[in-house]
Parts: C-alpha cells; structure tokens; sequence
C-alpha cells in the first residue's frame, strides 16, 4: 500500500509545474537535444498546438488509414509462382499488430509528455554518477534504436521494392497508370512502416533509458555503504527512498504499455504460427518477407524493454546483499576488511574500520535498514509483481506451453 501511495504522489507533486518538451537549462550542454529532434522528425513534438495538430494528423494518416486501404487495394496476380493467399493473408495479418503497438505506443507518449518534460521523465536530477554518465546513455539509446531499426528498414525495403513489382494497387473510380499508382502506394506504406515502428521502439527505447539511469542511481548508493559512520543508515534510507518512488513511478507509467505490447505480441505470434502451419504452398521471402521483420521488430523491442527491467530489478534485490555485507563487516570486523571480489565491480565493498569506533551502538540501526531494504527490493513491478528474472522465466514458460499446444493441434503426425 505504501508503494501505491508513493508512486501517486510523485505523479501528481508536479503535474501543474511542468512544460513538456522544453530542453534543460540547469546542464552546460544539452544532451537531450538529439531526443528532441528525434521526436520532431517523428512527429511527436507536443509543445505547441500547431505541432500536437500536425502529430495528430500523421498518426491517424500512417497509423490507421494508410494501413486500411493498403489491405483493400493491394492485390497479387494470381499466377502460378506467386502464392497469393499467403501474401494477402500476412500482409493483413501483420497490418494488426503493427497498428496496435504504434496506438499504444503513441498514447503512452502522449500521456508522457502532457504531464512531464522530457528530462523529468527520465529523473534526471543533480545525482553526481548520473551527471557524469548520462551522456553515455543517452548515446546508447539512440545506438539501440538505430540497430533495430536500420537493419529491420532495410529488410522491409527490399522486401517492399520486390513486392509492388508484382502487385496490383486498384481503388473504385480512380483511374491511374499502374506504375505511378504503385510507386505511391509503395512510399504510403514504407512512411507507414517507419512511423509506427518508430513509435513503438521509441517507447521501448525510453523505458530501457529510464532503467539504465536507474541503476547509475544504485551504483552511487552501493558507494555509500563504504562509509561505516553513524550518518551512513540515514543517507542511505534518504537515497533507497528517493530510488523507490522513482522505481515506482516508473513502473506504474509502463505498465500498461509492457502488458499492452505483451498481448498484442503474444497474440500476432500464436496467429502467425497458426497461418504458417496451416498454409500448405511455399514459403517465399515474397510471402513472409513482412511477417519475419515485423515479429523481429517486436521481440526486439519488447524483449529490449524486459531486460532493461530485470536489470534495474536485479540492482534493487542486490541492495540487500550489499547491505547484510555491511553491516556484517561492521559487527564482526576490527581491522580493515576488504571482501573477495564479485563479477559485479559495483557490488564491492572497501570499508575502513576504525578501532575506536563503538560498533555497537548503531547495531539495532544497521539490523534495521537491512529489514527494510529486504522489505523494499521489488525494482520495477506490474500491479505488484516484480518483473525479474523469475517472472521471464514464468513467462517463456507460458508462451512455450502455448506453442507447444498449437503445434499438438496443427501439426498430424
């Protein structure tokens, strides 16, 4: 309960006080300048009416209608080397999916940016580590987006480019050359693709930015733990809370989306599974050249977002050990002590123990601060349930039974 009543009102403290979409001014060099452009490019500035008009309109152009009549105009001849119910059939089928990510990614966005700036949306505060290494980040980020998405663009390129050549674009009462027709059809529906793959990785790019500055977070709360005086059990529950709410609150932005995205992934798979199996001519990349880049896109950036989750998770659960190490040390130490080291630099300790110091008077204070870090480690969660590395596994679990179940069901022996 008192996690919900964290995340509540640390999303709502500044509702009234922020200008979405305005760069920094507390930074020398604004390094959220590229995410800026990268927005605008994509039509997602919402700083002014006049941008949020013209957002709104691309998104319903590329997002809905665009998909909508190239699944009724587009045909392929019926001639012997081109299986045309396949073709037809996934390129339907993967219109769907593609659509409902960009809508879920789009509101998510939008929801964002009416409330919350960009830089307030990533927590970027006056944290020393974060100060220091969010710039690397932030070019992380964009290397994620970009080697998602170049590859799968050129691949949908290709894939395109040899699809209108054999297509048929007809609309009612219209009366064109196929050529042109085609070469117009061809552009609607690669800008179609690029947008709403572009918004749905966008997201999965943010959440993932957002969990990587968190772990910068924990990394400078594991340095505190190399103090051993009196102040260290106070900086530390004033920092872990400060993480929490900011854990939380980023759990309970994107958890909608991350469910969202799950269904509609999960569902677009199983479907496709079910095509694939049943379909008895040949499989070309002309056929299913757009259902393998559009399944690729979307375990790539859904899987993007779960890792960022265990990662920022696992951090939070370590807390724990960093602590009971601690205070452990402390108890026991009357000499220097310098534990074996981890596969996690971040996770050592180097704590100098003076002789004159009384260990005991704080020992009910350390014993207490580990109760609650081990009460408080959840990292991101999903209406209450951590989503970490035992929550991937019950998840791979569920999609493969389901595979499992279809291939009992289609496949005859």
């Amino acid at each position: 309960m008192n996690s919900c009543e964290d995340e509540y009102s640390l999303d709502h403290l500044s509702i009234h006080s922020n200008t979405p979409l305005q760069p920094s001014e507390s930074l020398p060099c604004d390094d959220l300048h590229n995410f800026h452009l990268l927005l605008k490019w994509c039509a997602l500035d919402h700083s002014s009416s006049s941008a949020k008009a013209v957002s709104y309109l691309v998104f319903v152009v590329f997002t809905l209608l665009v998909p909508l009549i190239s699944c009724l105009s587009i045909k392929t001849p019926k001639t012997p080397p081109s299986p045309v119910m396949d073709t037809n059939s996934f390129n339907v089928l993967v219109q769907f999916p593609e659509s409902g990510l960009a809508i879920f990614g789009f509101l998510t966005l939008l929801c964002f940016f009416r409330i919350y700036s960009l830089r307030q949306l990533l927590f970027l505060d006056d944290s020393t580590l974060v100060k220091l290494n969010y710039s690397r980040e932030l070019d992380k980020a964009l290397r994620y987006l970009a080697s998602i998405l170049v590859p799968s663009f050129l691949v949908e390129l290709v894939h395109k480019s040899i699809f209108f050549s054999s297509a048929e674009v007809s609309f009612p009462f219209i009366k064109s050359s196929s050529v042109a027709m085609n070469f117009v059809m061809f552009l609607l529906v690669l800008f179609s693709w690029l947008y709403r793959t572009g918004v749905f990785l966008l997201v999965c790019v943010l959440f993932r930015l957002t969990c990587e500055l968190q772990i910068l977070r924990f990394r400078g709360l594991h340095k505190m733990f190399d103090r051993c005086g009196s102040d260290t059990i106070e900086d530390v529950c004033k920092e872990h809370v400060r993480i929490k709410k900011q854990l939380s609150a980023t759990s309970h932005r994107y958890r909608f989306f991350i469910i969202a995205s799950f269904v509609v992934i999960s569902t677009s798979q199983f479907v496709a599974l079910l095509l694939v199996l049943a379909s008895k001519s040949n499989k070309s990349f002309l056929s299913s050249g757009d259902l393998v880049v559009c399944s690729a896109v979307q375990l790539s950036g859904f899987f993007l977002c779960l890792l960022g989750a265990a990662r920022i998770t696992h951090r939070a659960q370590g807390v724990v050990c960093i602590a009971t190490r601690w205070h452990m040390t402390l108890t026991c130490a009357s000499e220097a002590v310098t534990p074996e080291s981890d596969t996690d630099s971040s996770d050592n300790l180097y704590i100098n123990v003076s002789p004159s110091l009384d260990l005991s008077s704080f020992f009910q204070a350390r014993q207490a601060l580990v109760e609650y870090l081990r009460h408080n480690n959840k990292g991101i969660t999903l209406y209450g349930y951590a989503l970490d590395r035992g929550l991937l596994h019950t998840l791979f679990a569920f999609e493969f039974s389901l595979v499992m179940w279809i291939l009992s069901k289609v496949v005859v022996l």
